[in-house]
């Protein structure tokens, strides 16, 4: 079974929502949509449900043209990050409502509530009303619901973003495991790189309702077809400078001048805009060919890694690396480049060499 999305596009006014897209997603696998708010990950998801009709194009799903057809007839169910549920029922309520309505039977209904409520762990809860509950485990309900439907296309939209820490990630190791073996379409719209790579699939990345690529994700993440898609799918920012790359070194602002490396030396001479992730920049242990200095503007420190913000030539660039290491702000300090990682980009912005 797939959901394919056929030149899509959605306008509101003269506002373009979404730009002309074509995706195919498919079954047994997380389907990620990364980007920033505002990116058109929830007017993409309000498209596949049917809560929104195309402007032009048409959508398929199981080999069907459902293009028009109103969410209420179809198996679809939507987990937004806020906790939707109904405030006067109780949790057994809430996750019986979709099952009630489809017409099952009462002795059906039960058996399924109380097997999803023990996969999500909500057993004691169940007589609880949503008020009475934690907000990991509101969320809980809401995804119990979604499960309980046995829904053809199950849409999470952030669904992540407005709990503690602890909890998102218990949640993001769950998730997986909860989706595991079902016959279901289910897409996940996040902000967060890391939660991309934990799910693992298919990722599409989005910027401004433009669909920038779409591919296995762990492929998109190593091998970004463009700057754009390079700098919504990495967190912490990656870092870019403008180039110009010069036999066997490249020249960062006319005055910075670094080894080409092996990914480099392979490209013409003449401009680029070359990115690195931070995790590929990292505290100098002196006499490195690949060495640049800049003045510390901030340093994060955590208990296992640090993320020293510095200038390099009027540019704010990240160090990420494990251990403490605690620069003063304001100080010079030296990073090693690995400049064999990074991705050069052509005046077009797309992807010329590079990858990790």
């Amino acid at each position: 079974m797939t959901l394919e999305l056929r030149n899509v596009t959605k306008r509101v006014g003269a506002d373009i929502h979404i730009h002309e897209t074509s995706l195919v997603l498919v079954e047994r696998a997380f389907n990620i949509l990364i980007g920033p708010t505002l990116a058109g990950k929830t007017s993409l998801m309000q498209l596949m449900a049917g809560l929104e009709k195309p402007t032009s194009g048409e959508i398929w799903f199981g080999g069907r043209n459902v293009t028009g057809v109103a969410v209420q007839k179809r198996n679809v169910a939507m987990v937004y990050q806020q906790f939707i549920n109904y405030p006067n029922f109780n949790v057994y309520d809430n996750i019986a409502s979709p099952l009630r309505v489809a017409g099952m039977a009462a002795r059906d209904i039960d058996a399924r509530v109380r097997s999803t409520a023990e996969l999500l762990r909500l057993g004691p809860m169940l007589m609880r009303k949503p008020s009475e509950l934690s907000g990991g485990q509101q969320q809980r309900t809401a995804i119990a619901r979604a499960l309980a439907k046995d829904s053809d296309l199950i849409l999470l939209d952030e669904p992540l973003a407005n709990l503690d820490y602890k909890l998102r990630e218990e949640l993001r190791d769950e998730l997986p495991k909860l989706f595991a073996g079902r016959s279901s379409i289910v897409v996940y719209a996040t902000t967060e790189p890391t939660e991309a790579l934990l799910f693992g699939g298919a990722t599409a990345t989005l910027d401004k309702g433009r669909v920038t690529q779409f591919g296995p994700t762990a492929e998109t993440y190593r091998k970004p077809a463009d700057l754009i898609t390079a700098a919504v799918f990495s967190d912490p920012p990656i870092n870019t400078a403008p180039i110009v790359k010069r036999g066997d070194a490249i020249e960062i602002g006319g005055s910075l001048r670094l080894p080409a490396g092996r990914v480099g030396a392979g490209i013409p001479d003449g401009p680029y805009t070359i990115g690195i992730r931070p995790h590929h920049v990292t505290p100098a242990t002196g006499g490195d060919a690949g060495e640049v200095s800049g003045r510390v503007i901030l340093t994060e420190l955590s208990g296992s890694e640090s993320v020293i913000h510095f200038d390099l030539g009027g540019r704010t660039w990240l160090s990420q690396s494990h251990g403490i290491h605690p620069f003063a702000v304001g100080a010079t300090a030296s990073f090693h480049v690995d400049v064999d990682r990074g991705f050069f980009f052509g005046p077009d912005e797309r992807l010329v060499a590079g990858g990790e």
